[in-house]
């Protein structure tokens, strides 16, 4: 019979203050949740229900077989706490993650979607909202009320832990967007939401005993800045419930046995930290280490008083009766205040009242709502499948392998041995475990163990897409056997599957075993001199996301029969697959950027210099070893010109707690050409891929803007020469950075290479033949000058030059007589001035903005701002000169090293390494008109 009421229709709460809750007994069994056995109601569920007026039940796979045995069971657990008097419907909780964690499957009328990471992998938030719609669809027919869902964790270490892809990525802002989407989803559905596994288990350190629960070692602080965010934004959206998970926490200020029974976890920080108001729940009390350790109804009374509304106990009634007898006994002997049931109370018929009424409850739609849904949620799943699968990498261009490999030559399909999803093991067959390691032409039929049926079916797919024989085999920890090798020698390419290797290790030396194999051996009548290899993971992206000697790597994210009916789609060439790494591994990061604002504040000296210096000694340190850091010599003092020609303005990212920084970013106009700079963008190492970049690059751009005389903007700065663009002496964080400055509008293709040279050890330098030989022959003179005095002739050369920066150099250095010069290279006949450099002694008052001439085991001078006139015929001849005579000038200064602080490396690289410079820094300056720069959201 169809329900009356529409999804989503909330009915009016029954109020804590009616007659009905006068009955404490009644009130407490409002803040249980209960599991039980078997997929008819038992006597035991019966006595809970009917006896102590539990109010919530929350089933698993262990109690569902099919849409309509579902809707039967749910009909008669209601229709029991109807007539036994319950003043409102149960709450009945569910999971139903999707992808391989799905409680309730039933291949008519239930659709199997992607997991959460998976979903996220397609990059669409309207995506994650129409499954979550579609999925609460389909629980609310049967007449679930309450999803445990969305999984709100991070996954901030990626290795070892067994969340998987049931987070949505290490992207905390990213997690929140896909987060909320699935929220709204359910929401919309009719279903009440709960978020978990609070406070985040995605940095879980697990110990070797059963007793001993994984441990999260992250402090609050780092909590807060990354795993917590996404619980934060869930609040604020109108989550339901939350639930709080069983694992300790040991870390400077906090330290918790088991955190949903710590007030300071559930009461403080979720409570009055995140502002939560709705239901809290418990982790289960039956888990082995919280029971043995505290036992249940101790742990009973301590999660009530850490603050928690609901209480788990999932299987045994006997531990159940337990924990209704030490919630009565702590309200009898005052451990626990009839105040603190009554708020619990209120909390859970709140949510009830969001999500079930009784006419609601005892009319489920059932499986002709199904039958009606079918179709479009067929479609949707196709959909989302198909824009989830992600090639991370073919570097060989394998794909499609239709295109690589004729329909008779021989695919190899190496597996592993894995648990048998929910879905396959309801819907397939067992099979003696005898066969597991059995070698499979298809076209024959024979049993395979059931955890290897979906890999079975597999083979067979892609057998007949490509009407060619494809081998399938089997591989355990027992590595790679000599049958896997002669079957790898044996056929023309290797596909190789992999579910958690990061996990599971033996997974990946075998894969990485059986590549070295593969390249080892030539393909007879081919031109390509390695066996290809396809590696898939159809688990964590992240087995070989980083790993790129594997060539072709793709990821499915679960490996249900639509998942890997999607693979076979890709393998083949029916499908071009869209779908990108979720979170900081994305290859399509730059358009999917996270969006999260920080508070960008501007920079006190007063208040932050001390703050400004720390930060720039822990990016300098986190370094690597062997290679001096952009930032050696360098502090706060550094970035602050002072100077009438410029104005600057700096921006922070700060703890106001602790008056820490957690980013800084200096910008500069200089007038004499109009270019606004950013001369660095500096974030803390520990508070990286949090938007704190990016909210620093929006405040900057939008301070420039505002100044309204910029013509041209610029990455990287002369003065201060720290860096003079985006660094480059590290090709992998070149490349990052590259991407990451074009997602915030630079065109990073039209850089200009510049580069700061040093010469060490002058006092056994000479000179080089060919360059003195040279200076003799110009039509030239040199001289060396100081003071104001030669000011207007050599600003008057200066003109000639665009470059930011430069007048101001020169101001600086004829300013400042008694630590500074300028070398001018004239025409003899009138005096004309064709080339200046300038002359900076490590006294200089301006030699703070220079921080590699801090160098505390060597006097080293600058040799700053070469500017050649247009009318000068021998550009490379002047330069070396002005640059020799300055080397000389500086030797006579016993001197130890000069520095070329800054030299364009395309054209005078050659000549100045000959002179016997190295290159201390590699740069990339990019620069653009102001018009193409647009105010940032």
């Amino acid at each position: 019979m169809a329900s009356l009421l529409t999804p989503g229709t909330p009915s009016t709460p029954v109020s804590t203050e009616s007659p009905v809750w006068d009955d404490l007994d009644r009130a407490m069994g409002q803040m249980f949740i209960m599991g039980f056995e078997g997929t008819e109601v038992t006597p035991q569920i019966k006595i809970l229900i009917e006896k102590h007026h539990l109010g919530t039940i929350l089933l698993t796979a262990k109690n569902l077989k099919s849409a309509e045995q579902t809707t039967k069971l749910i009909l008669d657990l209601q229709t029991i706490a109807h007539d036994a008097g319950h003043p409102v419907p149960l709450a009945i909780g569910l999971d139903q993650e999707n992808g391989g964690v799905n409680s309730l499957f039933d291949e008519t009328y239930i659709q199997q979607f992607p997991s959460a990471m998976g979903v996220a992998a397609t990059g669409s938030t309207e995506m994650a909202y129409d499954i979550a719609r579609a999925t609460g669809q389909e629980l609310a027919a049967v007449g679930i009320n309450w999803i445990m869902g969305p999984c709100l964790d991070v996954l901030t270490n990626v290795k070892n832990q067994p969340l998987g892809v049931r987070s949505m990525g290490d992207d905390p802002e990213e997690v929140s967007k896909f987060a909320v989407a699935f929220m709204k989803g359910y929401k919309d559905a009719g279903l009440a939401t709960c978020g978990k596994h609070f406070p985040s288990y995605g940095n879980l350190e697990f110990l070797s005993s059963s007793l001993d629960v994984p441990v999260i070692t992250d402090s609050l602080e780092q909590l807060s800045l990354s795993a917590l965010v996404p619980f934060r934004n869930a609040i604020l959206h109108g989550l339901n419930g939350m639930m709080v998970g069983g694992c300790a926490m040991s870390s400077a200020g906090v330290n918790v046995m088991h955190a949903c029974l710590s007030e300071q976890v559930v009461d403080r920080l979720l409570r009055d930290g995140l502002g939560f108001q709705g239901v809290v729940m418990s982790e289960c009390l039956e888990m082995e280490a919280l029971s043995q350790n505290i036992g249940v109804g101790g742990g009973t009374v301590m999660a009530v008083n850490a603050g928690c509304d609901l209480v788990l106990l999932c299987r045994l009634f006997s531990v159940q009766q337990e924990a209704i007898k030490y919630l009565k006994l702590g309200c009898e002997d005052g451990a626990i205040s009839e105040n603190r049931i009554r708020k619990s109370l209120k909390r859970v018929l709140d949510l009830k009242a969001t999500c079930t009424n009784w006419e609601k409850a005892l009319n489920p739609q059932g499986i002709s709502s199904l039958s009606t849904l079918r179709p479009s949620h067929t479609k949707l799943s196709a959909d989302a499948y198909n824009a989830s699968i992600t090639v991370v990498r073919d570097k060989e261009r394998l794909l499609p392998l239709s295109h690589t490999l004729d329909s008779d030559e021989e695919i190899l399909l190496l597996t592993p041995l894995v648990k048998p999803l929910p879905a396959s093991a309801l819907s397939k067959g067992s099979v003696p475990a005898s066969v597991m390691g059995s070698t499979t032409p298809w076209g024959k039929c024979v049993s395979l163990m059931s955890g290897e049926n979906v890999f079975r079916e597999l083979g067979r797919s892609l057998a007949r897409k490509r009407k060619g024989r494809v081998l399938h085999t089997s591989y355990t920890a027992h590595g790679v056997r000599p049958s896997h090798e002669k079957l790898i020698n044996r056929s023309s390419a290797i596909i190789i599957v992999t579910a958690d290797a990061n996990r599971n290790l033996y997974q990946h030396g075998f894969t990485k075993h059986a590549a070295m194999i593969c390249k080892s051996q030539a393909m007879q009548g081919a031109e390509r001199q390695e066996k290809p290899m396809v590696v898939v993971s159809v688990s964590s992206p992240y087995d070989f996301a980083l790993d790129t000697s594997i060539g072709t790597y793709i990821c499915t994210y679960d490996f249900t029969e639509t998942a890997l009916q999607t693979l076979v789609e890709v393998l083949i060439g029916d499908l071009t697959p869209t779908g990108g790494l979720p979170g900081t591994l994305s290859q399509n990061q730059s358009h999917q950027h996270t969006k999260q604002h920080w508070l960008v504040e501007a920079f006190d000296e007063d208040r932050d210099t001390t703050a400004l210096d720390d930060l720039l000694q822990k990016i300098e340190q986190e370094g690597p070893v062997n290679q001096r850091s952009e930032l050696f010599g360098c502090s706060s003092s550094t970035f602050l010109l002072h100077n009438g020609g410029i104005d600057e303005g700096h921006f922070v990212v700060r703890n106001s707690s602790t008056g820490s920084l957690l980013g800084f970013c200096c910008t500069y106009l200089f007038k004499s050409t109009a270019t606004g700079v950013i001369g660095a963008i500096l974030v803390d190492p520990d508070r990286r891929k949090l938007s704190i970049g990016h909210s620093l690059h929006s405040r900057a751009i939008r301070n420039l803007l505002h100044q309204g005389s910029v013509k041209r903007f610029q990455l990287g700065s002369k003065l201060p020469g720290v860096f003079l663009g985006i660094p480059t002496n590290n090709n992998v964080e070149r490349k990052r950075l590259r991407r990451w400055f074009g997602s915030m509008g630079w065109n990073a293709a039209l850089s200009r290479p510049l580069s700061s040279m040093i010469l060490k050890d002058l006092s056994t330098w000479s000179a080089p033949e060919k360059v003195s030989r040279s200076m003799k022959q110009a039509q030239v003179e040199f001289d060396l000058v100081h003071g104001q005095q030669y000011a207007e002739s050599i600003m008057e050369h200066v003109k000639t030059s665009s470059r930011q920066g430069v007048t101001e150099v020169y101001e600086l250095a004829l300013a400042d007589q008694s630590s500074c010069g300028v070398i001018r290279a004239k025409k003899p006949k009138d005096g004309t001035v064709l080339g200046t450099v300038v002359l900076c002694s490590p006294g200089a008052s301006w030699a703070e903005l220079l921080p590699a001439l801090k160098d505390t085991n060597n006097i080293t001078w600058a040799i700053s701002s070469p500017v050649i006139s247009p009318s000068a015929g021998e550009y490379s001849t002047l330069l070396q000169g002005l640059i020799l005579l300055g080397i000389r000038q500086v030797k006579e200064q016993q001197a130890d090293a000069v520095l070329l602080d800054c030299v364009d490396s395309d054209g005078e690289f050659a000549g100045l390494s000959a002179m016997g410079f190295t290159v201390l820094h590699n740069f990339e300056e990019v620069s653009c008109d102001a018009d193409s720069m647009s105010v940032p959201a």
